[in-house]
């Protein structure tokens, strides 16, 4: 079995293709530029870049879109959500500190939607990582990285940022998060889903 990845994310890519390679399902990657719908939900503008990424391959694919709230942010809690690359939050994580400074609450988390499309059905999955945020920018860059947030995201139950942390640490780390990916990994094995064009 193989399934299309879109996706201009290599960390991302990396991230998905280790969890299914297990299970003799392969993960192919495309990177294809979609429109993204001007709204702060990201089960909307997930399933919208699946639908437009279907009409070019015209294949099976699924898409990921994640989404950073700050609980507390200054006068805008919950920022910046699905904005969070358009907001430059993402690409500016010095900013963000400072925006942040005299913040108390801390609070923060990544939540992540995974949409597949057979050309026919939709089917969406769901990830969520709580922590706080550092003080300060720590770690280091790396291919697998998912985002500069993870330079500044220390998950629950841990005093490291994601970036500080070896790929071991990351993926036995304590936080209780949930995993979009293996969700569907599960669903994958479960439902063996087409991986041809619908007609």
């Amino acid at each position: 079995m193989n399934i299309t990845y879109v996706t201009g994310n290599k960390g991302k890519y990396y991230s998905i293709k280790s969890h299914f390679e297990d299970h003799n399902i392969e993960i192919m990657y495309a990177r294809l530029d979609t429109d993204e719908l001007d709204v702060n939900d990201i089960n909307l503008i997930s399933k919208e870049k699946a639908r437009q990424a279907y009409e070019v391959l015209k294949r099976p694919l699924f898409v990921t879109d994640s989404g950073f709230y700050i609980v507390n942010y200054p006068n805008n809690p919950g920022y910046p959500g699905a904005f969070v690359k358009r907001s430059g939050v993402s690409s500016n994580v010095e900013q963000l500190l400072k925006d942040m400074e005299g913040v108390t609450d801390r609070r923060c988390y990544f939540l992540e939607c995974l949409t597949y499309y057979d050309g026919v059905e939709y089917h969406q999955f769901y990830g969520k990582s709580e922590g706080v945020l550092s003080h300060t920018i720590r770690g280091n860059e790396m291919e697998r990285a998912q985002s500069n947030l993870w330079k500044v995201f220390i998950p629950n139950n841990h005093d490291k940022t994601l970036a500080e942390m070896t790929e071991e640490e990351r993926k036995n780390r304590r936080d209780n998060r949930t995993s979009a990916a293996l969700e569907f990994l599960t669903w994958c094995i479960e439902n063996k889903p087409k991986t041809k064009r619908m007609n």
